[in-house]
């Protein structure tokens, strides 16, 4: 008589309602209404694919107001992730537009009108929970089925891998999103307001390497990434950088290559395009090896690779054939197909499945004694202890495994965050949820990883602003062009153009460019006078003082006299009205002294303007104390040829706490 290998389950998990939204009187409506299921809150799109698994959803209310990307892009990834998630979006007209087609086709169940009333939504939801009951009664289970609880270690039961599945699911449903809107963040490639490559300040036009530029451009534009041969963007700009290494542009053309190849390669993974998703991947790390996009998207793919193992490893043991389950998954781990076991005797197969059982947790506890936590795919601990887990889920000594797994991921996330390295840290972090890790030390480690980032934020600022003022000190403004103060100023805007010692240094740098303008014209180097005038503008210096020196050079030039470019100190200039600076509260309790050099233009009225911060010590601490006084100061007017004229002037204002 045959045995039956698949016990009934002792309990099933109960399904929750998910609602995403900031709406106060949306969610009191569904407290009020109550429900026969539980009802969770996020808020956060981020935080959505994790909630939905972690607390089984079969209903989801999207607030669109609540979401940060387009809603029907939102409503598409959650439906192709998770097939019987029955949806619901509140929003308005506009909202419902966007949404036409897939309420058509039924991705989006029912669209709800705010403000909501309490008799709309209760027949929405409770319809939404009919709808879901439909789905989930067909004859394969959805990915968010309840994970059953077997009375003892069977072989393998139809819905053993549901768990894992969905886990890894949501795992890559939240990679995605990061690696999507990573590529909205700022290029590498300084570029100019206009958003072009800055062209370098060279003697002379290189027209072989403008020529290979311009073809690259084109290639790039047509869609000719990689091929054909020498005719493709990728090999053009590489040659173009043979050409000139310090030319900007080749090498954000490749940045940009590399972008549309790993963009391509994420969608295709989005649409299950395994392998060429692979293939695309490839491509972009052919460009750059060491690209942190191209690392990332290669471990995204391998962890499609492994669910795809466990979900064909789940249709087999759904099918009652055990022995091929074993066969996908040791074909996945020694990357070799085993042979087959036919027909064996029912007895023995109970012993054979404990075995495999054992060996799985021999080998993740032989990985983790090696440190192959995560790594290499199909072939490390975590994978060996979900193989085993998908197959004995109740099983005590697999349950210890997961632990000590779970303990082994947050101990190396504290070690990474440690040693200062958040974007470690935060690949454990990924890894943790999968692992069993608890929902409080996730957020805990969460936000320790963004107050590492945070300081180190802190400590790269402070340190290109320092970098910044000794080359503006030293005259060193634009070469070398590794290391001048416009090369600082540049990974400045870059890691962050609204920070304070970034603007700062913008107006340091405009200053100091304006005078190195001024000091041009009285050499009569009127073509030197006009770069330094467009380096300048591209800082941000104001319209007035750009004029004024642009009619210096004009007057310079047509033979005429006069002018502002001369330059003064303050001190040399009749003081009306003097405000002291108001020393910094944080300085002092800081015990801080330091100065401000600035720069300003005492105006034919005898009030100042364009004023600008050309050194300090420290940098940003007193800069803006220094701004705020300087404004109110007021001279008497300069006279030239018996009529009050513009003049610059700089003077450098001391802080120093009184002993």
């Amino acid at each position: 008589m045959a045995v039956n290998a698949f016990p009934k389950a002792e309990t099933v998990t109960r399904e929750s309602l998910i609602v995403l939204s900031h709406d106060g009187a949306l969610v009191e409506t569904l407290q009020i209404l109550g429900h026969d299921h539980d009802i969770f809150t996020v808020g956060a799109e981020a935080d959505l694919a994790a909630q939905l698994v972690a607390e089984h959803a079969g209903v989801t209310i999207l607030d669109a107001a609540s979401v940060t990307s387009p809603i029907e892009r939102l409503t598409e990834r959650l439906k192709s992730q998770f097939p019987d998630l029955v949806l619901i979006v509140a929003g308005g007209i506009d909202d419902q537009s966007a949404l036409a087609s897939q309420i058509t086709n039924g991705t989006v169940y029912r669209f709800l009108h705010k403000p909501v009333s309490e008799q709309r939504v209760k027949l929405f939801t409770d319809a939404a929970w009919r709808r879901h009951t439909q789905e989930v009664s067909g004859e394969y289970p959805a990915l968010t089925e309840p994970v059953v609880i077997p009375k003892q270690r069977t072989a393998l039961p139809p819905a053993v891998l549901v768990g894992a599945g969905a886990a890894v699911a949501a795992l890559l449903l939240v990679g995605a999103w990061l690696i999507v809107h990573k590529s909205d963040t700022p290029s590498s490639t300084a570029t100019s307001s206009s958003g072009t490559a800055e062209t370098p300040l060279v003697a002379g036009r290189d027209d072989v390497l403008e020529g290979l530029l311009a073809h690259a451009d084109k290639a790039l534009a047509s869609g000719a990434l990689v091929t054909p041969p020498e005719e493709n963007a990728a090999d053009l700009y590489k040659q173009a950088l043979l050409r000139n290494a310090n030319d900007p542009r080749a090498g954000g053309g490749l940045e940009k290559v590399i972008d549309k190849l790993l963009s391509a390669a994420e969608q295709e993974l989005l649409a299950q395009h395994v392998d060429e998703a692979q293939k695309l991947t490839d491509q972009a790390r052919a460009i750059k090896p060491d690209h942190v996009r191209v690392a990332f998207l290669t471990a995204q793919i391998a962890k499609e690779r492994e669910r795809t193992v466990l979900m064909q490893a789940r249709q087999a043991a759904a099918s009652g054939n055990t022995q091929q389950a074993i066969a996908i998954l040791d074909g996945a781990s020694s990357k070799q197909n085993s042979t087959l076991v036919a027909e064996a005797k029912r007895e023995l197969e109970q012993k054979r499945f404990d075995e495999r059982v054992s060996d799985y947790l021999r080998k993740a506890s032989d990985r983790l004694k090696r440190g192959d936590v995560l790594e290499p795919p199909q072939d490390n601990a975590r994978f060996f202890v979900e193989s085993a887990r998908a197959i004995a889920p109740s099983d005590p000594e697999v349950k210890q495994a997961q632990r000590q797994l779970a303990d082994r991921i947050v101990t190396e996330t504290r070690k990474a965050l440690n040693a200062g390295n958040a974007d470690q840290a935060d690949k454990w972090i990924q890894a943790a949820a999968d692992a069993g890790v608890s929902r409080e030390d996730i957020n805990s480690l969460t936000r320790e990883s963004q107050r590492v980032r945070t300081a180190a934020k802190a400590d790269a600022m402070a340190r290109m602003a320092l970098l910044f003022n000794q080359r503006i000190t030293q005259g060193r403004l634009v070469d070398p062009a590794s290391d001048s103060a416009k090369f600082y100023l540049t990974q400045l805007v870059q890691a962050d153009p609204t920070h304070p010692s970034t603007q700062l240094a913008k107006q340091a740098f405009a200053a100091r460019s304006l005078d190195e303008a001024r000091g041009a014209v009285r050499r009569q180097e009127y073509s030197i006078a006009k770069r330094w005038l467009a380096e300048a503008k591209e800082a941000g210096a104001d319209a007035t003082s750009i004029g004024y020196v642009d009619h210096d050079i004009s007057t310079a030039q047509n033979g005429g006299k006069g002018g502002s470019s001369d330059f003064v100190t303050a001190t040399s200039l009749q003081l009306v009205h003097y405000a002291k600076p108001q020393f910094p509260a944080n300085a002092s309790v800081r015990g801080l002294d330091g100065w401000v050099d600035v720069a300003f233009t005492v105006k034919s009225d005898g009030t100042t303007g364009d004023i600008a911060v050309i050194g300090a010590q420290p940098v940003g601490v007193f800069e803006a104390a220094t701004i705020e006084a300087v404004r109110k100061w007021k001279y008497r007017p300069v006279m030239r040829n018996g009529q009050p004229v513009d003049q610059r002037a700089q003077q450098r204002v001391r802080f120093a706490l009184e002993k």
